[in-house]
């Protein structure tokens, strides 16, 4: 832990560059609904290795119209008998957005397999399809982008700790959360097999070190950023126009509507 507290990006110097790479992450979505280029951003990696944060922080000052967050839950029993990939083709953008994967389709090379909701030939199934998959959106137009992010076991258990004991966040556990710590290995295996079949030269993973949250937001979005063509759109050029003259207008009296208690008054 001490190599990670020596690693750690002073707060202010954090907040500082986190909102210059946000307003960059702004002028690249402008770029995006300009040329409606379609980019797609995938998020992977081990529970609490710090996905959701750097989504958050790359989404905050997007505009939602623009840019969505996709978190599918598990399967109905119509989706299981659709093409595995059919219920993500559903997600992505058209012209002009960007759409973030909380996870994606590499839940059949993760925790699908590694927890046996799939079988063996469907696991391999997908290892044999991905690529096509891929290699179809990126001949497509697609600017698809993968990352994988990496967490030590010691830091991911602090986690998982610090969650259990936050009442704030320990909806973010669940028992199969807790059941990837005694399959450590197993996920560890099967990331490596993913790797070896879909680190492709036209998408390839990009490995993000997480075990210091704040330096891995950073190295995520600058990196995301370097690898779009984008360029600063000329701006929209607004002005307030004057407020018209009263036309008698009178509110509406305020016993007449019911208000949201003062609760701040109070503390």
């Amino acid at each position: 832990m001490a190599g990670n507290e020596a690693a750690k990006v002073p707060r202010k110097l954090y907040e500082r560059e986190l909102l210059r790479l946000q307003t960059e992450l702004v002028k690249l979505q402008e770029w995006v609904r300009a040329e409606e280029a379609r980019l797609v951003v995938v998020f992977e990696g081990r529970d609490a290795a710090g996905k959701g944060g750097t989504i958050k922080r790359v989404a905050e000052h997007l505009n939602p119209r623009v840019a969505r967050t996709v978190a599918l839950p598990k399967p109905t029993e119509r989706e299981r008998t659709q093409w595995y990939f059919q219920r993500y083709v559903e997600q992505l953008p058209a012209g002009g957005e960007i759409v973030l994967f909380d996870r994606s389709w590499y839940n059949r090379a993760g925790v699908e397999h590694v927890m046996g909701f799939c079988t063996k030939e469907e696991h391999q199934l997908f290892l044999r399809q991905c690529p096509i998959f891929e290699r179809m959106l990126v001949e497509d137009g697609v600017l698809l982008r993968k990352y994988w992010f990496s967490v030590s076991d010691d830091v991911q258990q602090e986690r998982f700790r610090r969650r259990l004991e936050d009442p704030t966040r320990n909806w973010k556990l669940s028992p199969m959360d807790l059941e990837s710590i005694t399959r450590w290995e197993a996920y560890s295996r099967a990331k490596d097999e993913m790797l070896v079949h879909t680190d492709l030269a036209e998408a390839p993973w990009y490995v993000v070190e997480s075990d210091n949250k704040r330096r891995a937001r950073l190295n995520m979005i600058a990196h995301l950023l370097s690898t779009v063509p984008y360029r600063e759109m000329p701006p929209t050029v607004l002005e307030l126009p004057p407020r018209p003259p009263s036309t008698g207008y009178e509110r509406t009296p305020r016993d007449l509507q019911t208000y949201v208690p003062d609760h701040a008054a109070s503390l």
